[in-house]
């Protein structure tokens, strides 16, 4: 014998699927609730992203190099999100954390790789090593199909305005200070040049690395831009903190 309430509960759903417009309005009800519940909350909050200690913008260099590894379509086979995976913490490092990102335009996030990622091969190998790589990739990894881009070393570094890009950024939330903005060129050649006064710099932008990148002091090339863009990444975040351990190990416990 069933159930008089469980009677009325399917002719109550037999009714709603045979009408169009009850299950039209059904179905607003529905989705209008879960979009409150998700939507309303973002407008109480500032940022959808908690800050991380030591997360800074990028220096001019550092950008401008990362503008030509997005110029030369690095993203496409190499990703920047290592996946709190055993596999991929294993190999690359702490997974990747979303404040590392919260100043990328665009990010380099997906889990596209040709090649490794490189969320955290910040200072993991040498300048050298880099410049090799970058000039003949298969000196280094026999079995890589990356292509050669030499021609870096060969071309000086011309970026038409750091301040303007900078500006630019700070219009949609990278927070660059008028100081920044104003020295954005100096800032640039002074990150390349050995022998240049660099406290300033390094004051602004905490762990900024100030070394001449290509083996060329003479000159300031894209690729003294690259390298220490690729030398910074995952650099800025001390992973190895016990806070940080700790959430990792829970990771590693799922």
């Amino acid at each position: 014998m069933t159930n008089p309430d469980v009677a009325a509960t399917i002719k109550g759903h037999a009714r709603l699927e045979r009408n169009v417009t009850l299950l039209g309005l059904g179905t607003l009800l529905v989705v209008a609730i879960g979009g409150l519940v998700e939507i309303a909350p973002l407008f109480w909050i500032d940022n959808t992203i908690e800050k991380v200690e030591g997360v800074r913008p990028y220096t001019p260099l550092e950008q401008a190099g990362r503008d030509i590894y997005v110029r030369e379509g690095c993203y496409s086979c190499h990703s920047q999100m290592i996946r709190p995976f055993r596999d991929e913490v294993e190999r690359y490092g702490h997974y990747s954390l979303a404040a590392e990102s919260m100043y990328d335009h665009p990010f380099q996030w997906g889990s596209k790789r040709t090649g490794p990622d490189l969320a955290r091969v910040g200072n993991r190998y040498s300048d050298d090593w880099q410049v090799q790589h970058l000039k003949n990739p298969q000196s280094v990894v026999p079995e890589s199909v990356m292509p050669k881009y030499g021609f870096l070393a060969e071309r000086d570094l011309k970026v038409a305005d750091p301040s303007a890009n900078l500006k630019a950024l700070a219009a949609v939330g990278v927070p660059y200070s008028k100081d920044d903005i104003e020295k954005a060129a100096a800032d640039l050649k002074a990150q390349a040049t050995p022998d240049a006064d660099t406290a300033d710099l390094v004051a602004r932008y905490p762990k900024a690395q100030v070394r001449d990148f290509d083996g060329d002091p003479s000159r300031v090339t894209e690729m003294d831009a690259l390298v220490a863009y690729l030398q910074m990444l995952g650099t800025l975040v001390d992973v190895n903190a016990p806070a940080a351990q700790e959430d990792l190990a829970k990771e590693k416990g799922r």
